[in-house]
């Protein structure tokens, strides 16, 4: 029999117990519960894991307590841009867009790259372009506008600073969404999506669009969705990595994803934790920080929503 599996994530940091009001931890907590029981009812309705990522990552874009759709931070310019990216692991067929502006649900129009256009990744004006002629809906400014993401930046504009949005300055609001699946029928899939950092410039991306760095899925394998210092993660190939160890290697997904979290990606310096599902459904959450918003629920009756270690 199957198992059918699901994994979010709300981003990683310095989620330190005691620094949160018990309100805004149960909103969190709601806010993943949502998502987790969407994903996973499509799954239960023999849905695929693409169908079943897309949904869990457009509930959590639609919150505003998570860096990415609604909840995004604002650049240097005082402004956002998004970037998104989602795979299946059956056909290796991707989608990603980035530095893109006013997409109300960034990882649908990664979604359209992937199954309307010829190729994985858009960016810029010309995503905006593809955006229009899929009938995406613009939103407006005030849409995005979140004040405690605007105080953030209001702390660090016109300077050089740039910050992730789980540093240890901040009250540990933290980012970058995404969920990992397995279907019925065997098949899994990834998607990510965030805002990026607060007072970006020179239209920087991090590793949630980058399809082997952040976002990754291949059924012999697994599918891997990151949070964390982003410049790391692409410089690791930490999604891709995951999978690599286990083609390879031959090791289990808790054990390459473990290795590559508490062990490759700190000897280049970076923090952070990922969520990964193979094809047998088994999952795994590793994270090398304080917390990471996650949760995960399973047909072998696994299910969990955490925040702390």
């Amino acid at each position: 029999m199957q198992t059918i599996s699901i994994a979010i994530h709300g981003g990683a940091g310095t989620l330190v117990k005691g620094m949160m009001t018990p309100q805004l931890e149960a909103e969190y907590r709601a806010a993943l519960q949502k998502a987790l029981d969407a994903g996973y009812k499509l799954l239960e309705e023999g849905k695929s894991a693409v169908e079943a990522v897309e949904k869990a990552v457009i509930l959590l874009e639609d919150s505003h307590l998570f860096n990415a759709g609604k909840g995004s931070v604002f650049t240097a310019d005082e402004t956002h841009e998004m970037d998104a990216s989602i795979m299946e692991g059956k056909t290796l067929n991707a989608g990603a867009v980035s530095l893109i502006t006013g997409i109300k649900n960034p990882v649908s129009l990664a979604r359209d790259v992937m199954d309307k256009s010829e190729h994985v990744f858009l960016a810029g004006e010309g995503a905006m372009q593809f955006a229009k002629l899929q009938n995406h809906t613009i939103e407006d400014e005030a849409y995005f506008y979140d004040e405690l993401r605007h105080n953030q930046w209001l702390e660090i504009k016109d300077t050089d600073s740039f910050q992730l949005d789980h540093s240890v300055k901040k009250d540990s609001k933290f980012g970058t969404v995404g969920a990992v699946a397995c279907d019925i029928n065997g098949n899994i899939a990834a998607a990510t999506s965030t805002g990026g950092m607060t007072n970006k410039r020179f239209g920087r991306v991090g590793d949630s669009p980058m399809i082997g760095a952040g976002n990754y899925a291949n059924n012999e394998t697994c599918a891997v969705s990151c949070t964390g210092s982003g410049e790391y993660f692409i410089r690791g190939v930490v999604a891709y990595d995951v999978s690599c160890l286990m083609e390879h290697k031959e090791y289990s997904l808790e054990k390459a994803s473990d290795i590559v979290i508490n062990e490759r990606i700190l000897k280049l310096g970076g923090d952070g934790g990922l969520i990964a599902v193979d094809a047998k459904g088994n999952i795994a959450m590793p994270f090398n920080t304080e917390g990471m918003y996650r949760a995960s629920k399973s047909s072998n009756g696994v299910e969990e929503v955490s925040i702390y270690k």
